[in-house]
This record gives structure tokens, sequence and C-alpha cells, in this order.
């Protein structure tokens, strides 16, 4: 018995030896860091993060692999508990969302029919799915089927909807849809995505220059949305009460209802829901990415200013602007007369960029007031250029420089900032553009007995807004056209008396496309005036340049335009961007607004250590062949709702607002005139 007991010490003696050498020679060391991670999440094993269950997610963590974020179930206070382990700042990290591209469904016309498996990828399979899209959905719910968190349904239209509050952003649907048809973005994403020819656009959405979602936000109008509507358009525009008052709105010509019938008035829509937010008391909230810590100097306060710095604020970047004139706005302050734009409407938009933290500088001159060093000693870690195009070109003919001579932006300018300048009895304007336009309609509200627009070309070359022009008609504005100002005639005391035109013919096209005017000869013609305006373009003034020697490698081009990368904006010099007039000459205030929103980007991209390039695939000024129709059917005839204007006789003795917004019930029933259209399906029931 007692030998027994012996060996029995004596095995678990050696049995003790050997596992105590096993544990030296084969020990397995688990970080501590690990278990503690763990037992900060939410502890579901759901999967959502992509990692085999919460242990699985903490080892990332350690390894480097995932952020402290990396939990999809909990929430902010996880991550920072997590981020504590790892001695690391958790952020307030951006949350993701699963967003569907496509809402063709049901109305999307088939090309086959499919007798298969009823799954997405399967269907995908068959050249491409049964749909007549390329890239739309093909509604089998392979995305619903994955989602550990019923966030996605399969509306009644025949796609996928998402429930934001319970997704996760785990990127399960993205990774299952065969079409890429849904995609899990952040807010960041959202902002600085640019059109592409893979995305599913209506015509409208490709050529408006500011890339709006018009669809979209006409929906959410019918649906009364409002604060939605506004949302949506804020993604790609900040200056939504300006453009829909100013914006030439180019969409509208591409509208595919206005194929079979009126367009849809889709800049009164954006004006509606504008005011709608104004009126209403309160300002909707915007929502911003974290603080990133660096900063952008933003040099010009107008429409293209204002836009990128809008949008790198919203990226989470630090921002001042610097603005020559007292007030912010450029041109659209003081280039665009009181009775298009109130200066009031105006003020309230920029407040609430402003209000999203962004510094403003104003009554300083880059180049005498500060210059490139100061911005350097400042630590900013890129700059935008925006100067805008100031500088209006002259006649180059003798005496144009006498009393009483003016030009266009000179007058508009002085005139804004509430100079006295008093019309003449019978002035003449000359050009064909908005700027002279404003003049005229100016000058019949100065008290003008009578005021001439002088233009070389015919008013079908006219290059102002069509309705500014039927305007300015209906005000008593006087037209003579195929006129080409050669002599202005004075008196004694150097005051402009006359003015000497040659009568013009239209010849050949030249470069811009339109018919060249072409002296008639002998053809003299003197016009009595007492006041000249001159509005026949304006170019940057880049004087500046001067201002300091790093700034020598800045590439001008001979148009005294910021030469650029036209995609990305990039200058010549790597940290400066640029956008509006100074990039492309006098253009639109919602191109200036859209390719301020596109240097944010490649601003972006440069601050975060990305590549700046253009977009993959970018659509960048061209069209979907396969979206352009020459017929819609189901169009029926429906009118269109009319501009709603203040009388011509109330107008002239004061600079009250023109155009004036229309009702809700007006915004309805426009907004359901509008087909829903999309790459190439639209609702053919919706106009009936």
């Amino acid at each position: 018995m007692t030998g027994a007991i012996f060996v029995m010490l004596g095995i678990g003696a050696v049995c003790g030896i050997i596992l105590s050498a096993a544990s030296k020679i084969f020990y397995v060391y688990e970080d501590p860091r690990i278990a503690k991670i763990e037992s900060f999440l939410a502890g579901a094993n759901c999967g959502g993060c992509g990692y085999a269950g919460c242990s699985a997610a903490a080892v990332a963590v350690v390894e480097g692999k995932a952020g402290p974020g990396v939990c999809v179930v909990a929430g902010p206070d996880t991550a920072a508990n997590v981020g504590s382990v790892m001695g690391i700042e958790a952020g307030s990290a951006e949350s993701r969302v699963s967003f569907n591209k496509c809402e063709g469904g049901l109305r999307a016309e088939d090309k086959f029919y499919y007798l298969g498996a009823m799954q997405c990828n399967a269907v995908n399979a068959a050249y491409g799915g049964e749909r007549e899209c390329r890239i739309g959905c093909l509604g089998f719910g392979d995305c619903i089927k994955v989602c550990a968190f019923d966030a996605i349904d399969m509306g009644p239209e025949g796609y996928p909807v998402i429930d934001e509050k319970r997704c996760v952003g785990c990127g399960a649907c993205e990774r299952v849809c065969p079409k890429n048809v849904l995609e899990v973005v952040s807010l960041s994403d959202r902002l600085l995505h640019v059109n592409s020819e893979d995305d599913a656009l209506a015509p409208c959405r490709q050529t408006c220059p500011a890339e709006i979602d018009i669809p979209k936000y006409i929906r959410q109008i019918l649906s009364g949305d409002y604060e939605g509507a506004v949302h949506t358009i804020r993604e790609r525009n900040p200056l939504l009460l300006s453009c829909g008052r100013v914006c030439p709105h180019p969409c509208e010509d591409d509208c595919r209802r206005g194929i079979e019938d009126e367009s849809v008035s889709i800049n009164q829509l954006k004006r509606f829901v504008a005011d709608f937010e104004m009126n209403s008391g309160k300002r909707y909230h915007i929502s911003r990415a974290p603080d990133t810590g660096k900063r952008v100097a933003v040099i010009g306060g107008g429409p293209a200013g204002l836009s990128c710095a809008f949008f790198l604020r919203r990226l989470g970047h630090g921002v001042t602007i610097y603005e020559a004139m007292p007030e912010l706005g450029g041109m659209i302050r003081y280039g665009i007369p009181e009775y298009r734009l109130p200066k009031k409407t105006l003020e309230w938009e920029i407040e609430g960029i402003l209000n999203l933290g962004i510094n403003a500088v104003t009554n300083v001159r880059f180049g005498e007031d500060f210059d490139f060093g100061s911005l350097a000693f400042e630590g900013y870690d890129a700059i935008f250029l925006g100067v805008g195009a100031w500088s209006d070109y002259s006649l180059g003919v003798d005496g144009e420089t006498l009393e009483g001579c003016f030009t266009g932006i000179d007058f508009l300018t002085r005139f804004a900032n509430g100079e006295n300048i008093a019309a003449g009895k019978r002035p003449v304007v000359i050009g064909g553009g908005n700027t002279a336009i404003d003049c005229v309609r100016t000058l019949a509200r100065l008290g003008a007995e009578e005021v001439t627009l002088l233009y070389r070309r015919t008013r079908a070359e006219m290059p102002a807004n069509e309705v500014e022009i039927e305007a300015a008609e209906h005000e008593g504005i006087k037209y003579t056209f195929l006129a080409a100002p050669v002599r202005v005639v004075g008196d004694d005391e150097g005051r402009i008396t006359h003015l000497e035109y040659l009568k013009m013919e239209l010849g050949e096209p030249d470069a811009s496309g339109r018919r060249r005017p072409v002296p008639i000869e002998g053809s003299e013609t003197l016009i009595e005036t007492d006041m000249l305006i001159t509005a026949i373009g304006q170019r940057p003034d880049v004087s500046f340049k001067e201002s300091s020697p790093k700034l020598k490698d800045l590439s001008i081009t001979r148009w005294n335009t910021i030469d650029n990368q036209p995609e990305t904006l990039q200058s010549s010099i790597p940290y400066i961007f640029t956008a509006g007039d100074s990039a492309t000459g006098p253009s639109l205030v919602v191109s200036a607004i859209g390719d301020g929103r596109k240097a944010a980007r490649s601003i972006h991209r440069y601050l975060t250590g990305k590549p700046v390039e253009p977009p993959k695939k970018s659509l960048f000024k061209k069209r979907i062949p396969e979206s352009v129709f020459d017929s819609v059917e189901g169009v029926r005839p429906k009118p269109r709702v009319k501009m709603p204007e203040l009388p011509v006789d109330e107008r002239l003795d004061s600079f009250v607002e023109v155009d004036h917004v229309i009702t809700e019930e007006e915004a309805l029933y426009e907004a359901d005139r509008c087909l829903n259209c999309c790459r190439i399906c639209y609702d053919k029931d919706a106009a009936a």
C-alpha cells in the first residue's frame, strides 16, 4: 500500500516536472489588453464589425487592424474606453450608414424574364440581370437576407429601403450586392462624391453645375418633408436662397418632362424650401465631421469662397475667410442688385455658413494688407484663392474716360456700397450679359427717363438670362442691336454728350459658335447720351502675385485666370487651389458654388495625404448617353406654375424684390409634375 502511494507520488512529480517544462516551451502569451477591450465591447458576437465575434475584434484592435470604434453596435463611450486601453484618442468618428443609389425598382423595364434561382448574384450572372438598366437594383433582396440588424426592407416600389436608425454601417449589404447599388457611406463620403459615369443620375442632375440630387429633394417636397429637402440641397449647395433667386437653372433645359411638355420649375421649388426655412424662425441643424486640426485660408468671400469654406468646415477643417470688401458675398452682394437678391436674405444665408465655426476677416486685400508670408506665419496647411473677376474690360475707344462714363461692375459696386450716383436722363449701357441687364434695370429705378442697351449682336446671341432680358423689356428698357461703339463724344467741359457707333451685320460663326458681327461701312450713327456704362466683361485682378517671391511659380493664363487642373482645381503650386471666376473667368453663380465644393474635396484629399487627382469615371461636363431621350412616353401636358412677380408699375420707384416665392399649394402641384427620373426610368403614371 505504502509502495503504491510512493509510486503515485512519483508519477505526479514527474508529470508536474513535464508540465512545468512544457509550459515554458509551449507558453502562448495573450496580451492582457485583449480581454480588457473585449469586456468593453457589446458582447453580441454579431459579426457586424467584419470579425468573427467580439474576441476577434479585440485582437484586431490590439494588432492595429481595427480602430477603437470597431464595434458597430456600441456607442461612442465604448470607443472611448477601448481607446483608453490602447492609449489613443478615440475621437468622435463619423457614423456610416447604408445608402441606396437606385430607386428604379419595379418601374425599370425588363429585357428578359428570369426563371432561375431567385438571388441577385445568380440573376446578375445571366447577362448582368434582367433589367434594362445596367446599374439598377435587381430586387431579389440578397441585402435583406444578410442584414443582421433588420435595417433593410424591400419597399413597395421594388428596391431596398434603409432604416438609418437601425443601420450600423457594417457593410454586409454592400459586400453582397452584385450591382453596387448599396454603399455604406459617412457624411464626408456624401459631401465629397462627384458625379460618376456609373451613377444613377437623372438628366437634370447631370446638367446641374452643383450636382444637386434634384429628384430627391422634389420627392421630399411632395411628401411634405421640407427640412429633408433643404438638407438634400445643402449637401451640394450652401447658397440655396441666393441660387433660388439668381440661378438661370440650366437643369431645366435637360428636364425629361420638357421633351413633351414644359419642364418642371426646379429653381422655384428650390427657392420655396429655402424660403420656408428662412421664414420658419429657426435654422435647420447642419452636421459636420469631427475637427481634424488642419487649417485652410480662403481668400475671397464670394460664392466660390463661401462654398469651399462651408464644405471644408463640414469636413472638419478650420477655415478663415479673407475678404477685400466690407462684407462677404462677393459678386452676389456687390454685383447683383437688391431687387433680384435682397441683402437681408443674403446676410441670413451667410450667417448660417459662418455659424459652423468659420472665421471671417473683411476689408483686407491679398498682396496689400496681408500676403503669402503672413499666411505661412499663421500656419495654414492649404490656401484657396477665389478672388473673383472684378476688373472690367474697357472699350478701347476715344473718349471713354470722359465725365459720366463708368464700367459695369464699378458702377454696381459703388451703388451697392451706398454711394449716391445720379443717373443720367438718357443713359446708355453697352453689353449683352447679366451685368449689362443689371445696370439698365438699376438705372430705370434711379429715375432715368430713357435707358438704352446697345449690343453688337442680336437678341438671340445675348448671353444674359432670358427672364432678365424680358424683365428689362417690361420695365421700358430700349434695345439697340447690331451696334458697335467706335467713339465717345464730349463737350468743352469734358462731359459725355454722344456715343458714336457703327451698324453691324452678322457674318460667319466665331470660336464661341455665335455669328461674328461685321461692320457696315459708312453706317456711323450718333446717339445722344449723358451717361455711359460699359459692361462687356470682366477678368480677375492677379496683381497679388507680385506680393511674394513664393508666388512666382503660380501660373496665370492669358485671360488673367489662375491656371488649374479643371477637375481638381489645384494650381501650379500644390497647396494652392482655386475656383469660381478667378479659375474660369466670369461664369454662373451656381458653377462657382459647385466648383467651390470640388476644390474643398481636393483640399481635403491634400490635407489627409491622399493623391489629388480627378475621381475615377468622373462625369465632368459630360452626359450619360443612354439617359438622353428624344421622346418620353406617358406624359400629358400639365401647365407649369408661373412665378409670381411684382407688377411693373410697383417696381420702378424702389428696389423691392421683383420675383416672389410660389405658395405651398403651388409647390406641391409643381413637385407632382416631376417624373422622378433616374438614369433611364421614370414615373409615367405621375404624368397622367
